[in-house]
């Protein structure tokens, strides 16, 4: 057993990994006629903790139970993956990107995530603000208004050959790009990173 939760634990490779989470899709709609997607959980769980009467919530949200049992198994997993599964080898990352992160003042990669960014202590700060509250808006009026977050668009979306999954993945990838390597540089000098 021991054996087996270390090549658990190990960076699976993208031909493993990939094609479990493409098969995720024809799953879910062969066994339950249902799409995969994360984004509107959370208006399930408005709808079935605020019954205010707002038409948005006002719909049989029991039908989506299934959707809240897969979000809730996600962060069970997570936890159980983060606490018991952790790969103990550093964090792989090409020297460009480190020489890029470091003239950002990111140096750390001992965690999942940076700490220079990513810790409480930075959450009430300018920075912290921009990434975290105003970064967390941006994300979520941009799922609510594309219709979908980006894994539901790339993975469900296109794989059903819905068209404006294709366009909206599309401009996810430029927005992607565009922050990278036009926006973030200044962006980060405005905070004071």
């Amino acid at each position: 057993m021991n054996t087996f939760l270390q090549w658990l634990s190990q960076p699976w490779p993208w031909y493993v990994a990939g094609p479990i989470i493409g098969l995720t899709v024809p799953a879910l709609l062969i066994l339950g006629n249902k799409t995969f997607g994360i984004s509107s959980s959370l208006r399930h769980i408005c709808a079935a903790c605020v019954p205010a009467g707002i038409p948005f919530f006002s719909y049989n949200w029991r039908k989506e139970t299934w959707n809240l049992l897969f979000v809730l198994g996600v962060g069970i997993g997570g936890f159980l993956a983060t606490n018991f599964l952790a790969n103990p080898d550093t964090i792989v990352i090409s020297e460009a990107t480190q020489r890029d992160l470091a003239a950002l003042g990111i140096t750390d990669y001992s965690d999942l995530m940076p700490s220079q960014i990513f810790s409480w202590e930075n959450l009430f700060t300018g920075k912290g603000l921009l990434f975290f509250v105003l970064g967390g808006f941006l994300v979520g009026f941009g799922t609510r208004y594309a219709g979908g977050c980006t894994s539901g668009h790339a993975i469900m979306g296109i794989s059903s050959l819905q068209w404006p999954s294709v366009i909206a993945t599309i401009f996810f990838m430029v927005g992607g790009f565009l922050m990278t390597h036009v926006l973030l540089e200044p962006l980060m000098k405005l905070v004071g990173f």
